[in-house]
């Protein structure tokens, strides 16, 4: 088999084989690759036409069409099944060559792996791919990690099947080893908020302001013209809006709720917590969907006593949709900057030169939470690349400011009336502890020396301290 693919791509579920498709139309030659043929040959026959491809039959194959040094893009499961596919290249392949896992990896994985392969000559590079199948196709945002020489030679590559926002491509070298899949679970983290805060939103408009879905539809639209324009506001009106064929009914009125993850939004806390990063928007959407599948214990305690509150008049329910709106977008901003503090904390641990502007950039376009206050965000780490938080850049600070009243309104609403908040309370409360002259982790502090000799430090001079509490005159030593 001549050696004429610019890429192999093996496993073709349906993002590998929309990777793939994109490749070809973008100029490449595709060698293309599964361990079933038929997806092979039905990839050929159906979109063979889109761009120059070539079948292998056998990893063997695979590898003998691809030009040096050799890209292969692996597509499969990720766990066991990709370390069982990397030993099989790696096999095959030679020093300089690339094996390239666009899989939603744990990057944990991608650093053995990276490190694995590295001392076998060969480059490893864990790449996130935000999109989905519709991004896969036609445009994803594209976050590489792996060696600055590994996206010398690919960095052109992805950024051809990126997608493009005012005319930049929306793919960037992350960082070493493990940061492209970081990033990519970060990614889903800030989702998993960002949604969630929409639907408590949404709940908020349905069980408070008593709009029907239709009504909070045209709410959605017409947040989404301002700044929470964003791909998630817009589809979200689109779902609000659906009626379902079968019954007539509101669409979100007909499904279950109870909502499924896939795992990166519950490795986003659990990372977080080994970090110390308090990522706790996050958190508390990840919790809101293992709660939501909690059949049995949702049923034991269906109908016990909640807040009362009387129904709000037409007038009252517009001005408290406003309200809403404040609190969403300062809740937004929240959950966003969690993100990028937890990957400045990681940047610190594993010793990866992030830019934190970049990653902005990268998202604006292809992935599910691009939105357009990531412009806002670009900027001001441009201008100060070690910006602590949002809540520092005037900009943000301001309109954080001018949410305070509403956004504390329409907590304070929930709560009255029984409507479960969990990611509008967290983001509140993490704006009220950054906040906060004096927190009562002092009493925590002495709660733990008290009981288990844990020691603290004081305000007025350096050192540890211990105090022997058993004692009758408690007396203060240094620890």
């Amino acid at each position: 088999m001549n050696a004429s693919a610019a890429i192999g791509v093996t496993g073709l579920g349906v993002m590998g084989r929309n990777l793939a498709r994109n490749f070809a139309r973008n100029g490449y030659t595709v060698a293309v690759h599964n361990r079933g043929e038929a997806r092979t040959r039905a990839l050929i026959d159906a979109f063979g036409h889109e761009g120059d491809f070539v079948a292998a039959r056998t990893a063997e194959e695979l590898v003998a069409a691809l030009e040096r040094p050799r890209k292969l893009l692996l597509m499969v499961q990720a766990g066991p099944a990709t370390d069982a596919v990397i030993e099989e290249f790696a096999a095959l392949l030679e020093p300089g060559d690339m094996i390239i896992d666009g899989g939603n990896a744990h990057f944990a994985d991608t650093r053995r792996r990276e490190a694995a392969l590295r001392d076998l000559g060969l480059h490893f590079v864990g790449v996130g791919v935000s999109g989905g199948e519709e991004g896969a196709l036609h445009g994803p945002s594209v976050m590489p990690g792996g060696s600055a020489e590994s996206y010398a030679v690919l960095g052109p590559m992805f950024e051809a099947i990126s997608a493009k926002v005012d005319g930049e491509p929306c793919a960037a070298h992350i960082g070493a080893d493990g940061a492209g899949h970081f990033v990519k679970m970060v990614h889903n983290g800030i989702e998993y908020a960002d949604m969630q805060l929409i639907a408590e939103a949404y709940d908020l408009l349905r069980q408070v302001a008593g709009h029907t879905p239709a009504e909070i539809a045209e709410v959605f639209r017409r947040w989404n013209e301002g700044r929470l324009g964003s791909y998630l506001v817009e589809i979200t009106a689109e779902v609000l809006d659906h009626t379902d064929h079968a019954t007539g009914e509101p669409f979100v009125d007909v499904v279950a709720d109870a909502a499924g993850q896939k795992g990166t939004g519950r490795w986003t806390v659990q990372t977080a917590l080994d970090l110390g990063s308090p990522v706790t928007a996050i958190a508390q959407a990840t919790f809101a969907r293992a709660a939501s599948g909690q059949a049995e214990l949702r049923s034991a305690c269906a109908g016990l006593p909640g807040g009362v509150t009387p129904a709000l008049s037409r007038t009252e329910a517009a001005r408290f949709a406003s309200r809403v709106e404040h609190a969403l977008y300062a809740s937004k901003v929240i959950a966003y900057d969690q993100g990028w503090k937890m990957i400045r904390d990681a940047a610190a641990e594993y010793g990866w030169k992030i830019d934190l502007a970049e990653v902005a950039r990268i998202w604006r376009g292809g992935c599910i939470i691009r939105a357009s206050f990531l412009d806002r965000i670009r900027a001001a780490h441009t201008a100060d690349p070690d910006l602590v938080s949002l809540l520092a850049e005037p900009g943000f600070a301001a309109e954080i400011g001018d949410a305070q009243v509403p956004w504390r309104e329409v907590v304070a609403s929930a709560a009255r009336r029984g409507v479960p908040v969990p990611a509008f309370s967290a983001a509140l409360a993490h704006y009220d502890t950054l906040r906060a002259g004096r927190l009562p982790a002092a009493l925590l502090q002495g709660q733990r020396d008290y009981f288990g000799a844990h020691g603290y430090r004081r305000t007025d001079r350096p050192g540890d301290f211990h105090t022997h509490w058993a004692t009758p005159d408690r007396v203060e030593t240094e620890a």
